[in-house]
């Protein structure tokens, strides 16, 4: 006969305070998310208005700060809004189903709203990893660049 894990012996009880805090959270996530959706929104925006800008004044631009820095720019913008995108879209589909998962007292949405929470921290966590690794390599090269230049 099979054991049973220490997660599998007990069940938990989901009570209306806790729903109340779910019900909070939910609005709090949902806002989130739509500040998120704007904030990715004016990225995109703001890097196709650069790359506008560098085709309408592309003469001044390459003498005062070379050939393409500008469309450079407006890459990451959206490069990053695309990375942002991911995180948000998580939380809000986590907000969505909550709330129907609360409203419908419906265990399968229940379940899908913490798998998307799940993914968001997730994915918030790896991308902390990764920029943090990215601080420490480029402080490092810093650090060997300028003892080769000393």
């Amino acid at each position: 006969m099979e054991e049973k894990s220490a997660f599998e012996s007990f069940e938990l009880d989901v009570n209306q305070e806790i729903k109340g805090y779910l019900g909070e959270i939910v609005k709090w996530g949902n806002f989130v998310s739509i500040l998120g959706f704007v904030g990715i929104g004016f990225m995109v925006f703001g890097g196709i208005s650069l790359v506008l800008v560098q085709g309408v004044a592309s003469s001044t631009l390459q003498t005062a700060y070379g050939l393409g820095s500008t469309v450079g720019i407006a890459i990451i913008y959206i490069v990053l809004a695309l990375i942002y995108f991911f995180p948000v879209l998580y939380l809000f589909k986590f907000s969505k189903k909550m709330k129907s998962a609360l409203k419908l007292n419906n265990n399968n949405d229940f379940k899908e709203a913490f798998l998307n929470l799940k993914s968001h921290y997730k994915f918030i966590g790896i991308f902390s990893i990764v920029i943090i690794s990215l601080y420490i390599l480029t402080i490092i090269g810093v650090v060997v660049g300028a003892s080769l230049f000393n």
